[in-house]
């Protein structure tokens, strides 16, 4: 297996899962991006078989940590969801790592690779990457936070204050 097809297998591979991961949380805003991850990893798919193919392909950036701002944010229910958040960030983490590798497997193509248009492809994908990783991190983080954030009586602020 060449360089491209193991892209390309790794990103079809990314698109099932995340298509897993939406079915499996179909009733809750994890569901939401999952599938913008899965529709992400699948037009990255196509740019390497467009790439393998001698197609022409156009690099369009992703929008991906503007549309997953606005899931949360027009999210109505957060009490209710409360009680799945520990599988969300399990995902999350999952996710981030699995991203990270794509990440660093990209950058080892981009060594690799021999011809210029091969390299900004890679250069990219390893753009796009990182931008899934930061969008999954994040929301890791706020989840995290909002789950073991507490404040000490001896430094919060007091009723009065309100």
């Amino acid at each position: 297996m060449n360089t491209l097809d193991f892209a390309i297998k790794m990103e079809q591979d990314g698109e099932n899962y995340y298509r897993e991961q939406a079915e499996l949380n179909k009733e809750n805003s994890l569901n939401e991006v999952c599938l913008l991850l899965a529709e992400e990893e699948k037009g990255h798919a196509k740019l390497l078989l467009d790439l393998q193919d001698k197609k022409t392909y156009t690099l369009k950036n992703s929008d991906l940590l503007t549309n997953t701002k606005n899931i949360f944010a027009n999210a109505e229910k957060m009490d209710i969801e409360w009680k799945k958040i520990p599988s969300q960030l399990d995902f999350y983490r999952i996710g981030s790592k699995m991203e990270k590798e794509s990440i660093e497997l990209y950058q080892k193509f981009l060594e690799e690779a021999s011809t210029e248009e091969e390299k900004e492809l890679f250069r990219f994908l390893i753009d796009q990457e990182e931008k899934h990783f930061e969008t999954l991190e994040e929301l890791d983080r706020l989840l995290t936070n909002a789950e073991e954030w507490i404040e000490s009586p001896e430094f919060g602020r007091r009723r009065e204050e309100y």
